[in-house]
């Protein structure tokens, strides 16, 4: 079962066009990730239901007509006027351009932050900063200090919300550039 927490808002169907079943919808990122075969999950009744498009076309500069697997008629499509869409947040990855702010502070706080290469823990994320022209991940590490690391895609390769943890690559050096250690 599809819980809230692992959703993110993309975007939202606004209203039936034509007679075959396609539907407006307003799009928050980029139409690839629908027309790709990746799934839009949309509320039905209070449970988060996938489901997949069958062709996406531009209509507008964010406005694109939808048509979804088994939508073939206006009475088909009604159900989903108004409804929000939403993506996994795992699915997202390579769709998101971080640096514009697609990453908000409840995305992620609280997840753990591990090393890929050596699997060990750099720490908990207790905020996203975004104030800065890059966003980052404020973690605090197991001994209490507190790092900021660039949240970029490069270095991120796998976020697993059930677990709450990412697993990030890191260039060599960086760690060491929050040690406050004199030398």
């Amino acid at each position: 079962m599809i819980e809230q927490k692992e959703l993110k808002e993309i975007g939202k169907f606004q209203k039936s066009h034509a007679l075959k079943g396609e539907l407006n919808a307003l799009l928050d990122i980029a139409p690839e990730y629908v027309s790709e075969g990746n799934a839009i999950i949309i509320d039905v009744d209070g449970i988060y239901v996938p489901f997949y498009a069958e062709s996406v076309r531009q209509k507008g500069s964010q406005s694109y007509l939808v048509k979804l697997d088994g939508v073939d008629s206006e009475a088909d499509a009604k159900p989903f006027v108004n409804k929000i869409i939403y993506a996994l947040k795992t699915e997202l990855a390579p769709f998101l351009n971080m640096e514009e702010d697609e990453i908000v502070d409840d995305d992620f706080s609280g997840y753990i932050v591990i090393d890929d290469k050596t699997g060990i823990e750099i720490g908990k994320i207790v905020s996203v900063e975004s104030s800065t022209a890059n966003v980052l991940f404020v973690i605090e590490t197991p001994s209490g200090d507190e790092v900021f690391i660039p949240a970029v895609e490069e270095f991120i390769v796998e976020i697993d919300d059930e677990t709450q943890t990412i697993k990030m690559i890191f260039p060599e050096g960086l760690l060491d550039l929050n040690n406050k250690t004199e030398k």
